[in-house]
Protein backbone atom coordinates (compact mmCIF):
# COMPACT_ATOMS: atom_id res chain seq x y z
CA UNK A 1 0.00 0.00 0.00
CA UNK A 2 0.95 3.56 -0.83
CA UNK A 3 0.33 6.94 0.43
CA UNK A 4 0.75 10.50 0.91
CA UNK A 5 1.66 12.46 4.28
CA UNK A 6 -1.59 14.20 3.02
CA UNK A 7 -3.97 11.35 2.10
CA UNK A 8 -6.38 10.22 4.93
CA UNK A 9 -4.46 7.66 7.15
CA UNK A 10 -5.89 4.44 7.37
CA UNK A 11 -6.89 3.54 10.89
CA UNK A 12 -5.35 0.24 10.54
CA UNK A 13 -2.11 1.91 10.41
CA UNK A 14 -2.05 4.58 13.05
CA UNK A 15 -0.22 2.68 16.34
CA UNK A 16 2.44 1.57 13.71
CA UNK A 17 5.82 1.66 13.72
CA UNK A 18 7.56 3.78 11.18
CA UNK A 19 10.74 3.28 9.45
CA UNK A 20 12.39 7.21 8.57
CA UNK A 21 14.40 7.96 6.36
CA UNK A 22 15.32 8.90 2.80
CA UNK A 23 15.89 5.28 1.77
CA UNK A 24 17.07 5.84 -1.70
CA UNK A 25 18.99 2.71 -3.00
CA UNK A 26 17.57 0.84 0.14
CA UNK A 27 21.23 -0.78 0.02
CA UNK A 28 22.05 -2.66 3.42
CA UNK A 29 21.58 0.34 5.72
CA UNK A 30 18.90 0.91 4.77
CA UNK A 31 18.03 -2.75 5.39
CA UNK A 32 18.95 -2.88 8.65
CA UNK A 33 16.80 0.51 9.48
CA UNK A 34 13.84 -1.17 8.23
CA UNK A 35 14.16 -4.65 9.35
CA UNK A 36 14.54 -2.94 13.00
CA UNK A 37 11.72 -1.53 12.29
CA UNK A 38 9.46 -4.49 10.70
CA UNK A 39 10.94 -6.63 13.98
CA UNK A 40 9.28 -4.11 16.65
CA UNK A 41 5.93 -3.91 14.85
CA UNK A 42 6.05 -8.03 14.51
CA UNK A 43 7.08 -8.33 18.02
CA UNK A 44 4.12 -5.56 19.17
CA UNK A 45 1.31 -6.40 16.94
CA UNK A 46 1.65 -3.51 14.93
CA UNK A 47 1.69 -1.66 11.30
CA UNK A 48 5.38 -1.26 9.46
CA UNK A 49 5.43 1.82 7.68
CA UNK A 50 8.33 2.62 5.66
CA UNK A 51 8.40 6.79 4.79
CA UNK A 52 10.65 7.85 2.44
CA UNK A 53 10.67 11.32 0.55
CA UNK A 54 9.96 12.12 -3.08
CA UNK A 55 10.92 14.28 -4.51
CA UNK A 56 14.43 13.41 -2.64
CA UNK A 57 14.86 16.67 -0.88
CA UNK A 58 18.13 17.62 -2.85
CA UNK A 59 15.96 18.00 -5.96
CA UNK A 60 13.88 20.21 -4.52
CA UNK A 61 16.59 22.41 -3.19
CA UNK A 62 18.83 22.37 -6.02
CA UNK A 63 16.49 21.44 -9.25
CA UNK A 64 19.64 21.61 -11.53
CA UNK A 65 21.31 18.98 -9.88
CA UNK A 66 22.49 15.98 -11.94
CA UNK A 67 20.46 13.16 -12.17
CA UNK A 68 21.29 11.15 -8.83
CA UNK A 69 18.45 8.56 -8.42
CA UNK A 70 19.38 5.05 -7.45
CA UNK A 71 15.66 3.94 -7.19
CA UNK A 72 11.83 4.77 -8.24
CA UNK A 73 8.81 4.98 -5.61
CA UNK A 74 7.74 1.85 -7.96
CA UNK A 75 11.09 0.43 -7.22
CA UNK A 76 11.42 1.39 -3.55
CA UNK A 77 7.70 0.30 -3.13
CA UNK A 78 8.24 -3.20 -4.18
CA UNK A 79 11.38 -3.25 -2.17
CA UNK A 80 9.93 -2.08 1.01
CA UNK A 81 7.15 -4.71 0.89
CA UNK A 82 9.49 -7.53 0.44
CA UNK A 83 11.39 -6.82 3.46
CA UNK A 84 8.50 -6.83 5.13
CA UNK A 85 6.44 -3.52 5.41
CA UNK A 86 2.81 -3.48 5.34
CA UNK A 87 3.13 0.22 3.37
CA UNK A 88 5.44 3.17 2.07
CA UNK A 89 4.43 6.59 3.17
CA UNK A 90 6.05 9.03 0.26
CA UNK A 91 6.18 12.60 2.32
CA UNK A 92 5.60 14.55 -1.00
CA UNK A 93 8.43 17.16 -0.70
CA UNK A 94 8.09 20.69 -1.38
CA UNK A 95 8.35 24.16 -0.10
CA UNK A 96 5.67 23.54 2.43
CA UNK A 97 7.39 20.44 4.30
CA UNK A 98 10.60 22.33 4.00
CA UNK A 99 9.10 25.28 5.74
CA UNK A 100 7.88 22.74 8.71
CA UNK A 101 9.83 22.31 11.97
CA UNK A 102 11.74 19.72 13.13
CA UNK A 103 9.05 20.25 16.22
CA UNK A 104 6.15 20.23 14.24
CA UNK A 105 7.03 17.44 11.87
CA UNK A 106 6.91 15.83 15.08
CA UNK A 107 4.30 16.78 16.96
CA UNK A 108 1.76 17.41 13.58
CA UNK A 109 2.73 14.86 11.19
CA UNK A 110 4.12 11.44 13.06
CA UNK A 111 2.41 11.50 16.76
CA UNK A 112 -1.22 13.48 15.91
CA UNK A 113 -1.67 12.24 12.03
CA UNK A 114 -0.02 9.19 12.07
CA UNK A 115 -0.41 8.03 15.57
CA UNK A 116 3.29 6.45 15.74
CA UNK A 117 3.55 4.51 18.55
CA UNK A 118 7.59 4.08 17.36
CA UNK A 119 9.99 5.73 15.13
CA UNK A 120 13.57 3.88 13.62
CA UNK A 121 16.04 6.06 11.69
CA UNK A 122 19.52 5.76 10.69
CA UNK A 123 22.13 7.84 13.01
CA UNK A 124 22.39 10.06 10.58
CA UNK A 125 19.39 10.91 9.44
CA UNK A 126 17.77 14.85 9.70
CA UNK A 127 14.73 16.46 9.02
CA UNK A 128 12.57 19.65 9.33
CA UNK A 129 13.50 22.96 8.63
CA UNK A 130 17.23 24.25 8.57
CA UNK A 131 17.88 20.29 9.50
CA UNK A 132 16.83 20.91 12.63
CA UNK A 133 15.78 17.84 13.91
CA UNK A 134 17.71 14.47 14.06
CA UNK A 135 17.29 11.05 16.78
CA UNK A 136 18.50 13.31 19.54
CA UNK A 137 15.35 15.45 18.96
CA UNK A 138 13.09 12.89 18.64
CA UNK A 139 14.38 10.45 21.77
CA UNK A 140 13.53 13.99 23.54
CA UNK A 141 10.01 13.46 22.59
CA UNK A 142 9.92 10.00 22.74
CA UNK A 143 10.52 10.37 26.74
CA UNK A 144 7.88 13.30 27.36
CA UNK A 145 5.02 11.66 24.93
CA UNK A 146 5.21 7.90 25.29
CA UNK A 147 6.34 6.74 22.19
CA UNK A 148 9.67 4.73 21.64
CA UNK A 149 12.51 5.29 19.20
CA UNK A 150 15.72 3.81 17.77
CA UNK A 151 18.43 4.71 16.50
CA UNK A 152 20.22 2.41 13.87
CA UNK A 153 24.15 2.53 13.97
CA UNK A 154 25.57 2.86 10.53
CA UNK A 155 26.88 -0.57 8.83
CA UNK A 156 30.38 -0.21 7.52
CA UNK A 157 32.56 -3.10 5.74
CA UNK A 158 36.49 -3.26 4.95
CA UNK A 159 35.66 -0.09 3.26
CA UNK A 160 33.66 2.74 5.38
CA UNK A 161 30.17 3.42 5.91
CA UNK A 162 27.90 1.85 3.58
CA UNK A 163 26.25 4.62 1.98
CA UNK A 164 24.28 5.77 -1.42
CA UNK A 165 27.16 8.26 -2.37
CA UNK A 166 29.64 4.92 -2.23
CA UNK A 167 27.12 3.10 -4.62
CA UNK A 168 26.76 6.41 -7.09
CA UNK A 169 30.41 6.44 -7.18
CA UNK A 170 30.73 2.93 -8.33
CA UNK A 171 28.33 3.00 -10.57
CA UNK A 172 30.02 6.38 -12.45
CA UNK A 173 33.05 4.08 -12.57
CA UNK A 174 31.35 0.99 -14.00
CA UNK A 175 31.92 -0.96 -11.03
CA UNK A 176 29.02 -3.00 -11.03
CA UNK A 177 30.19 -5.43 -8.62
CA UNK A 178 30.48 -3.08 -5.79
CA UNK A 179 27.55 -1.61 -6.29
CA UNK A 180 26.09 -5.06 -6.23
CA UNK A 181 27.04 -5.89 -3.17
CA UNK A 182 26.31 -2.64 -1.41
CA UNK A 183 22.66 -2.77 -2.99
CA UNK A 184 22.38 -7.01 -2.15
CA UNK A 185 21.60 -6.69 -5.86
CA UNK A 186 22.30 -5.32 -9.33
CA UNK A 187 21.50 -1.99 -10.02
CA UNK A 188 18.90 -1.58 -12.11
CA UNK A 189 16.75 0.97 -14.66
CA UNK A 190 13.04 0.69 -14.85
CA UNK A 191 11.52 2.28 -17.61
CA UNK A 192 9.41 2.36 -20.64
CA UNK A 193 10.06 0.65 -23.90
CA UNK A 194 9.97 3.81 -26.43
CA UNK A 195 10.13 3.61 -30.51
CA UNK A 196 13.01 5.03 -32.04
CA UNK A 197 15.25 4.97 -35.43
CA UNK A 198 15.93 1.52 -36.02
CA UNK A 199 19.03 1.37 -36.27
CA UNK A 200 20.35 -1.77 -33.87
CA UNK A 201 17.60 -3.86 -36.42
CA UNK A 202 19.64 -2.55 -39.49
CA UNK A 203 22.96 -4.18 -37.67
CA UNK A 204 21.03 -7.35 -36.97
CA UNK A 205 20.75 -5.99 -33.17
CA UNK A 206 17.50 -4.67 -33.11
CA UNK A 207 17.01 -3.03 -29.09
CA UNK A 208 14.85 -1.38 -26.47
CA UNK A 209 15.28 2.52 -25.93
CA UNK A 210 14.60 3.10 -22.40
CA UNK A 211 15.27 6.53 -21.22
CA UNK A 212 17.24 7.27 -17.81
CA UNK A 213 15.00 9.97 -16.57
CA UNK A 214 16.53 10.74 -12.91
CA UNK A 215 18.80 7.37 -12.65
CA UNK A 216 22.06 8.02 -11.66
CA UNK A 217 24.16 7.78 -14.76
CA UNK A 218 26.33 4.45 -14.89
CA UNK A 219 29.60 5.11 -16.53
CA UNK A 220 29.33 5.56 -20.27
CA UNK A 221 29.87 2.18 -21.91
CA UNK A 222 28.97 -1.47 -23.08
CA UNK A 223 27.69 -3.97 -20.10
CA UNK A 224 26.11 -6.91 -19.90
CA UNK A 225 22.72 -6.96 -17.99
CA UNK A 226 19.35 -8.83 -17.59
CA UNK A 227 15.88 -7.63 -18.14
CA UNK A 228 12.68 -8.43 -15.96
CA UNK A 229 9.46 -8.04 -17.90
CA UNK A 230 6.36 -7.49 -16.42
CA UNK A 231 4.88 -11.46 -17.17
CA UNK A 232 8.16 -11.94 -14.85
CA UNK A 233 10.59 -13.55 -17.80
CA UNK A 234 13.98 -12.98 -17.27
CA UNK A 235 16.32 -12.32 -20.21
CA UNK A 236 19.73 -11.62 -20.70
CA UNK A 237 21.51 -9.41 -22.98
CA UNK A 238 24.05 -6.73 -24.10
CA UNK A 239 22.75 -2.57 -23.46
CA UNK A 240 24.77 0.45 -24.56
CA UNK A 241 24.25 3.41 -22.03
CA UNK A 242 25.54 6.64 -23.25
CA UNK A 243 24.46 9.09 -25.72
CA UNK A 244 26.05 6.32 -29.13
CA UNK A 245 28.84 8.55 -30.95
CA UNK A 246 28.45 6.90 -33.72
CA UNK A 247 25.48 7.93 -34.61
CA UNK A 248 23.83 11.77 -35.03
CA UNK A 249 22.10 13.36 -33.15
CA UNK A 250 23.69 12.02 -29.73
CA UNK A 251 21.08 10.95 -27.90
CA UNK A 252 21.36 9.62 -23.83
CA UNK A 253 19.27 6.01 -23.77
CA UNK A 254 20.07 3.07 -21.63
CA UNK A 255 19.57 0.50 -25.14
CA UNK A 256 19.23 -3.22 -24.03
CA UNK A 257 19.60 -6.12 -26.76
CA UNK A 258 17.91 -8.98 -25.30
CA UNK A 259 19.35 -12.93 -26.63
CA UNK A 260 16.67 -15.06 -27.09
CA UNK A 261 13.81 -12.71 -27.54
CA UNK A 262 10.88 -12.39 -30.21
CA UNK A 263 8.14 -10.65 -29.12
CA UNK A 264 6.65 -7.11 -28.62
CA UNK A 265 7.09 -4.93 -25.83
CA UNK A 266 6.74 -1.27 -26.98
CA UNK A 267 5.18 0.69 -24.40
CA UNK A 268 5.52 -2.03 -21.59
CA UNK A 269 7.65 -1.19 -18.60
CA UNK A 270 10.74 -2.99 -17.71
CA UNK A 271 13.98 -3.18 -15.87
CA UNK A 272 17.51 -3.89 -16.57
CA UNK A 273 19.52 -4.85 -14.14
CA UNK A 274 23.20 -3.78 -14.79
CA UNK A 275 25.25 -6.95 -14.39
CA UNK A 276 29.14 -6.30 -15.60
CA UNK A 277 31.14 -3.35 -17.13
CA UNK A 278 32.48 -4.39 -20.77
CA UNK A 279 34.10 -1.40 -22.16
CA UNK A 280 33.70 2.18 -22.80
CA UNK A 281 31.81 3.86 -24.76
CA UNK A 282 33.02 4.25 -28.53
CA UNK A 283 33.11 6.08 -31.90
CA UNK A 284 33.29 3.70 -35.13
CA UNK A 285 34.18 4.80 -38.24
CA UNK A 286 31.76 2.55 -40.28
CA UNK A 287 29.13 0.47 -39.29
CA UNK A 288 30.73 -3.11 -40.37
CA UNK A 289 33.54 -2.06 -37.79
CA UNK A 290 30.42 -1.22 -35.64
CA UNK A 291 28.89 -4.68 -35.83
CA UNK A 292 31.89 -6.43 -35.83
CA UNK A 293 32.47 -5.38 -32.83
CA UNK A 294 28.90 -5.63 -31.32
CA UNK A 295 29.11 -8.94 -31.86
CA UNK A 296 32.07 -9.45 -29.53
CA UNK A 297 30.17 -7.43 -26.82
CA UNK A 298 27.74 -9.74 -26.74
CA UNK A 299 29.85 -13.17 -26.69
CA UNK A 300 31.65 -10.91 -23.48
CA UNK A 301 28.37 -10.69 -22.02
CA UNK A 302 27.15 -14.32 -22.57
CA UNK A 303 30.55 -14.92 -20.67
CA UNK A 304 29.62 -12.71 -17.99
CA UNK A 305 26.05 -13.75 -17.87
CA UNK A 306 27.14 -17.41 -18.00
CA UNK A 307 24.14 -18.11 -21.06
CA UNK A 308 24.88 -20.50 -23.70
CA UNK A 309 25.37 -18.81 -26.94
CA UNK A 310 22.14 -19.32 -28.82
CA UNK A 311 20.49 -16.87 -31.48
CA UNK A 312 18.47 -14.00 -30.98
CA UNK A 313 15.89 -11.63 -32.26
CA UNK A 314 14.09 -8.57 -30.46
CA UNK A 315 11.43 -7.50 -32.40
CA UNK A 316 11.02 -3.88 -30.73
CA UNK A 317 13.65 -3.10 -32.10
CA UNK A 318 14.51 1.09 -31.53
CA UNK A 319 17.98 1.74 -31.33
Amino acid sequence: MRLTHRDPFPARLRNGVLALGNFDGFHLGHQAVVGRAVAHARDDGRAAIVATFDPHPVRHFDPAAPPFRLTTLDQREALFGAAGADAMLVFAFDAALAATTAEDFIETLLLERFGAAGVVTGGDFVFGNGRGGNAVLLAEYARRHGFFTEMVAPVSDGEGVISSSRIRDALSEGDCATATRLLTRPFAIRGTVEHGDKRGRALGFPTANIDMAGYQRPRYGIYAVRGLLPDGRVLDGAANVGVRPSFDPPKELLEPYFFDFDGDIYGQTIEVELISFIRPEAKFDDLGALRARMIEDCRQAREHLGASSTGSSFSPSSA
